[in-house]
């Protein structure tokens, strides 16, 4: 009976944590972003690319120091911070007249599009703050041995709420006459929400008792451990080659086949929705299957997509897509989750590690622009491609080592 109230309480209280990944999810707007802005403000692909540094130079600078200031004021303290300030980067283009009604976009004035650099700044400082709390949270809130699969399934609600930056532009223009800034009052919204139950919602946060408090330099000495430096470099680049295929995608349908009016559509059925549909498949899937082994086949698949996507035929590159969304969809929670269980005392600093190479979503996709703009943009797939390539190699080498 006891252990029954244990669990569900713990499934009440899981129940916030999850809403505030839905709201992590916002942050990958950067993604459809970036073709939304290349039309309208008639961008190269290389600067175009760019958006997504705005985004995700805040994970690089932030989360180190996130994760000693975390180990001070607990993990909670930080989920409601990070909510604040993607509350505030999203209320700043609803306050400059951008929340759905259709605007212009002069090519010839910049002042909107800083604007936009400017929101996006933010949400990305909220959501490094939230990553650097949500993932450790989550196993505060979860059961003995089911961290791996509850995070999973966070990250399945995650990919939720970055699905709201595909459907709700193309939907709303269409059968609302609304411009793709509604997104700003949408997910101002939602955050809103996601505070008051965040904030209201007490939970006891697990601490090891032999664990030292944290500290910078200490922090950064960890990467000095070659399984734990070989984990985070392999966060930078899925984190890089996701961003990489989530701004692509869109602009390969549109240059390669044709399909422009629903592309964002489109792209979101072939990339984000397995990606979805595989994070919900791979959270029962971690119930049976050991993490380690489940990492390197999510990894082989996602490789497998992306060559099939150079095959030349328009169904093998669809098809190919599918199965680099099925790929990617549990790679992080992954990668998280086992080398936190690895070294559960030093939860905090490796979750500021970690979060901060999500950096590679704002290196790596200019590298993509950059090769695309001097051939084409299928070539430029060729740079997430390599990163699964080392991810995958590495993955081998350091999980036969666990």
């Amino acid at each position: 009976m006891e252990q029954n109230t244990t669990v569900n309480t713990n499934l009440w209280k899981s129940f916030p944590i999850f809403l505030a990944f839905l709201c992590m999810g916002f942050g990958d707007v950067v993604g459809p972003m970036v073709g939304l802005a290349k039309s309208s403000f008639q961008l190269s692909n290389f600067v175009a690319q760019l958006l997504p540094l705005m985004g995700f130079i805040m994970f690089g600078l932030l989360s180190v120091p996130l994760g000693v200031f975390q180990d001070r004021k607990g993990k909670k303290f930080l989920l409601v911070m990070g909510l604040i300030i993607a509350f505030i980067g999203l209320i700043i283009p609803i306050l400059s007249r951008m929340y759905g009604p259709v605007i212009s976009f002069d090519p010839s004035s910049n002042t909107k599009f800083y604007i936009i650099l400017i929101a996006i700044l933010l949400l990305g400082a909220g959501a490094t703050v939230l990553q650097v709390s949500g993932n450790p949270i989550m196993r505060d809130v979860s059961p003995d041995g089911k961290y791996s699969s509850n995070l999973s399934m966070g990250q399945s609600i995650k990919a939720i709420g970055s699905s709201m930056g595909f459907l709700l532009p193309p939907l709303v223009a269409r059968y609302l006459g609304l411009d793709w800034t509604i997104l700003f009052p949408i997910y101002a919204g939602l955050i809103f929400i996601t505070f008051l139950w965040v904030y209201f919602t007490k939970i006891e946060e697990k601490k090891d008792p032999s664990s030292k408090p944290a500290q910078f330099s200490e922090c950064l000495k960890l990467l000095g451990n070659g399984y734990v430096a070989l984990m985070v470099i392999s966060i930078f680049l899925y984190v890089g080659a996701e961003v990489s295929m989530s701004s692509g995608v869109p602009i390969l349908l549109k240059e390669s086949y044709g399909i422009a009016n629903f592309g964002l559509l489109v792209a979101w059925a072939l990339f984000f929705l397995p990606i979805l549909a595989g994070r919900f498949i791979g959270a029962l899937i971690l119930r049976i299957l050991p993490p380690k082994k489940f990492l390197i086949a999510t990894i082989i698949i996602a490789v497998v997509g992306i060559i099939c996507m150079f095959l030349g035929s328009k169904v093998l590159a669809y098809g190919g897509i599918i199965l680099v969304g099925l790929g990617f969809a549990n790679i992080f929670p992954l990668i998280f989750s086992i080398t936190v269980d690895k070294y559960p005392e030093r939860s905090n600093e490796l979750s500021g590690l970690m979060v901060s190479a999500i950096v590679g979503g704002a290196l790596i996709p200019p590298v993509m622009g950059l090769i695309a703009d001097h051939s084409t943009v299928l070539l430029g797939f060729l740079v997430p491609l390599l990163c699964l390539v080392f991810i995958s190699i590495t993955s081998i080498i350091t999980l036969k080592k666990v």
